[in-house]
């Protein structure tokens, strides 16, 4: 298991000097951030980057995210376009030693919340979802203001967006999908890039767009498009634990023991209601996610990629990206460190001395 961080480049407020503070630091979850949606990006910037982290001392793991193209999505005719420039920046991306790469499939919305300041018991803030917040909201009619959604489309963009959705049901966009996936992992596969999906946020539909990456049944789906050990998934805890039905010790076997999981991110949310949660800090006792159990099967399945702290609290006083304060991630790296320590060496008695990766979590 190789414990990573989300950094937002220059921009970012937290430097990679404080990251790399962090016990068991040692990798970087970044992307080109101010490339337009299906542009190519220029070896030029991805070498930029990556000298960068490098330079820090640490290693650029994972890029997140490519997005993805509405076009594509909507499967409109400019949709091959956008496809090739998707295909060029894996191989530029591949040029530069880069063999993780994370995208998504949610239409127009990417990660959703109602509030990025919930107050908790503790006086921390943190991202929360409440879904009778949302119901009353309409994106068109301009009453929202949300993260996580692309906020360069103008009002008229936008509702012209969701007027092309109303032809696109959950069967149109898993074919949408198929498409994409059969021009895509064919040059990943060329490459040597693992392409990790990351599932829906929430899980669920919202204002009406359809949502497909939601539980096992549609992970099992997604990966039965392509055969392909490059076709796999970032295994998020808080999209999928936000639905109470889905079991994550249960998920992490069956596809880790695939092989398909290439990326994980670790969070922790409680379920407040039906389609309803807060995000919390990350050992299991605070939330719905049992932490040690998801990392349990991890070990079970000999997972060795990238994970990271996903969305943290905000403590101490800290300001920042909701979301992305150093303080509480740090704390999560350092916990889900320790629980992967003690489950290897809880392993390693049980072997009778042997353990398949004991500094596994120090690499």
């Amino acid at each position: 298991m190789k414990m990573s961080f989300r950094w937002y480049g220059k921009s970012d407020t937290i430097p990679l000097t404080y990251i790399k503070q962090i016990p068991s630091m040692r990798g970087i979850v970044s992307a080109i951030y101010d490339i337009p949606v299906g542009e190519v990006w220029p070896e030029s910037r991805i070498q930029t980057l990556k000298k960068d982290i490098e330079d820090a001392g640490l290693e650029l793991t994972v890029i997140e995210s490519v997005p993805v193209h509405e076009d594509i999505k909507l499967g409109l005719p400019t949709r091959d376009q956008y496809i090739a420039s998707f295909q060029q920046t894996l191989k530029n991306l591949s040029a530069h030693g880069i063999t993780t790469v994370c995208y998504n499939f949610m239409p127009v919305f990417d990660w959703t919340r109602s509030s990025l300041e919930h107050r908790l018991e503790d006086d921390s803030t943190c991202l929360s979802y409440d879904n009778s917040v949302i119901e009353l909201m309409d994106p068109v009619k301009g009453n929202l203001s949300l993260p996580g959604w692309d906020t360069s489309y103008e009002k008229e963009e936008l509702a012209q967006l969701f007027e092309q959705y109303r032809s696109v049901g959950t069967e149109e966009l898993w074919d949408n999908l198929s498409y994409f996936l059969e021009q895509v992992i064919p040059v990943a596969e060329q490459v040597g890039i693992n392409l990790a999906m990351h599932p829906d946020d929430p899980p669920w539909s919202i204002f009406g767009l359809p949502r497909i990456i939601t539980n096992e049944q549609n992970i099992e789906r997604l990966l039965s498009l392509y055969e392909s050990p490059n076709h796999g998934l970032c295994f998020c805890t808080g999209s999928l634990g936000a639905l109470e039905t889905n079991n994550l010790p249960q998920m992490v076997r069956k596809f880790g023991s695939q092989g398909r999981i290439h990326f994980v991110h670790a969070r922790n949310v409680k379920r407040t209601g039906e389609k309803s949660f807060n995000e919390t800090a990350h050992p299991s006792e605070y939330g719905s996610v049992d932490m040690y159990e998801v990392l349990k099967a991890l070990h079970d399945v000999s997972y060795n990629g990238p994970i990271r702290p996903d969305h943290g609290r905000m403590i101490w006083g800290e300001t920042g990206k909701p979301g992305y304060g150093l303080f509480d991630r740090a704390l999560g790296a350092t916990y889900l460190t320790g629980l992967w320590e003690a489950i290897q060496k809880d392993q390693q008695s049980v072997n009778g001395g042997k353990t398949h990766d004991v500094a596994a979590v120090r690499k």
